[in-house]
């Protein structure tokens, strides 16, 4: 059985556009240069919520205030199995620093899909368009 991995992630809206974050280039290739929402691996003993404060501040020394689920999707990789909870998030003061990623957009609903997204992140897209009809 595939290692099962608990990932959550926060789709950050500002001004009706939606941040989006390119992962660095990594050994898989099918998650390299990808993008993705910024967020991460579920610690133990850690919840949702917590891990996601944690993962936002390690990865962009950034705030967020984390608002409703969007929903679980899961998605399997070659090596392993992803568990990603969305959650919509809202961007805290000041600006964020991209400390473990290549670079970072705002874009609004209509041109998500002009990125070359990692699979699971692309089925939270997919989420998203659905939850704004």
């Amino acid at each position: 059985m595939m290692k099962k991995i608990n990932v959550v992630a926060a789709v950050v809206m500002r001004d009706g556009k939606f941040l989006c974050v390119q992962r660095c280039r990594s050994h898989r290739s099918y998650n390299s240069e990808r993008w993705e929402f910024p967020g991460g691996k579920v610690e133990d003993g850690e919840t949702r919520h917590e891990a996601l404060l944690r993962e936002i501040k390690e990865e962009m020394d950034w705030d967020v205030y984390v608002g409703r689920c969007l929903g679980t999707i899961t998605h399997d990789y070659p090596d392993f199995t992803i568990a990603l909870t969305a959650y919509l998030c809202k961007g805290g003061d000041g600006d964020f620093t991209l400390l473990e990623h290549l670079d970072a957009r705002w874009l609004p609903l209509e041109d998500l899909d002009t990125l070359n997204w990692a699979d699971a992140d692309r089925k939270i897209v997919n989420i998203i368009k659905e939850s704004q009809r």
